[in-house]
């Protein structure tokens, strides 16, 4: 059946005049004298040699570009995790060196904490007063440095006229390679200042500041190891570290002995001081009582949790400044 005819819209053949302000291309198929395109363009297999000059440029391009990206991408990997391989060497060796090393049951992720900062080192700061030395923040610092490569450094600030040598050491000799920040993943910077509480500073765009000892404890143990998910755990942690800095390291005689009773009954029980795990309570508990509780005053339970925790080996740092 014929399909229906339509009449044309216009009649005729209509010149239409083509821009001239495009650079113009030379027309790759032969065209006849009614400029209808013959076959001898592609006679016997072979194509125009403007196609194929075309085609090669094209390739030379496109490998040009897969050469480029596989060149980022492998930028952007050793950016991202500066020496993958030697930093699980150095902890390798870090971890057989001290059998006695704290293997946490949840470790942390630091990009899933931190975020993912391509080629910026991730840099936390620490406002502290010489005349109150944090002990918690010496034993994190040890832990992180077992977990993570550190880059850590020591100020003073023109607030403080003069500061004891072991203050300036607090936190290790200084990295021979501290000089290539792009090796580290995280820059650990202790200023001594005369500020009324410890300040922390991380991210100026994204965070304020952390104030307290026991605030910036929680956000160091954080980069160590997650906290606990169940909820009544991780307060019974949370009520340990108030509980420690707030009654052990700044309350009277009797609060000291009201905790020291209730921690002598909470290690009865458990091994350490929020259960069957080493947690943030135990170095809140046992820093606090290295300012103002003598060991052999302790009640049983507390002094062998303290032998228990002197034999883990992380906190030497603390007992340098008791």
């Amino acid at each position: 059946m014929p399909m229906y005819q339509v009449k044309p819209v216009c009649g005729g053949h209509i010149e239409v005049d083509l821009p001239t302000c495009m650079y113009k291309l030379p027309n790759i198929h032969a065209q006849d004298g009614n400029g209808s395109v013959s076959d001898h363009a592609l006679q016997n297999g072979e194509v125009d040699p403007a196609v194929k000059a075309l085609e090669a440029r094209q390739d030379e391009i496109m490998r040009k570009l897969y050469e480029l990206k596989a060149a980022v991408e492998g930028l952007a990997k050793t950016v991202t995790t500066p020496d993958a391989d030697l930093d699980l060497t150095v902890s390798s060796s870090l971890c057989s060196q001290s059998p006695t090393n704290t293997a946490f049951q949840s470790p942390a992720d630091l990009e899933s904490l931190l975020g993912k900062d391509l080629g910026a080192l991730r840099d936390i700061v620490i406002n502290a007063n010489p005349a109150e030395p944090p002990l918690t923040l010496f034993v994190l610092h040890g832990l992180l440095c077992q977990r993570y490569r550190v880059l850590s450094s020591v100020h003073v600030h023109s607030s403080i006229p003069r500061v004891p040598s072991q203050l300036l050491s607090c936190l290790g000799p200084r990295h021979a390679d501290s000089y290539a920040r792009q090796l580290f993943q995280l820059g650990f910077t202790l200023i001594w200042k005369n500020v009324p509480k410890l300040q922390m500073k991380f991210s100026i765009q994204n965070m304020c500041s952390i104030e307290g000892e026991a605030n910036v404890a929680r956000f160091l143990f954080k980069l160590l190891s997650v906290y606990p998910s169940d909820p009544a755990l991780a307060t019974l942690v949370d009520s340990w570290v108030d509980t420690a800095f707030f009654q052990l390291a700044e309350g009277g005689p009797k609060e000291r002995a009201t905790v020291l009773r209730a921690l002598n009954s909470a290690l009865g029980r458990t091994p350490w001081v929020a259960g069957s795990d080493f947690s943030l309570a135990d170095i809140a508990c046992f820093c606090c009582m290295q300012k103002c509780i003598s060991a052999s005053s302790a009640p049983a339970n507390v002094q062998r949790w303290l032998k228990s925790c002197e034999n883990l080996g992380h906190f030497s740092p603390a007992k340098l400044f008791q």
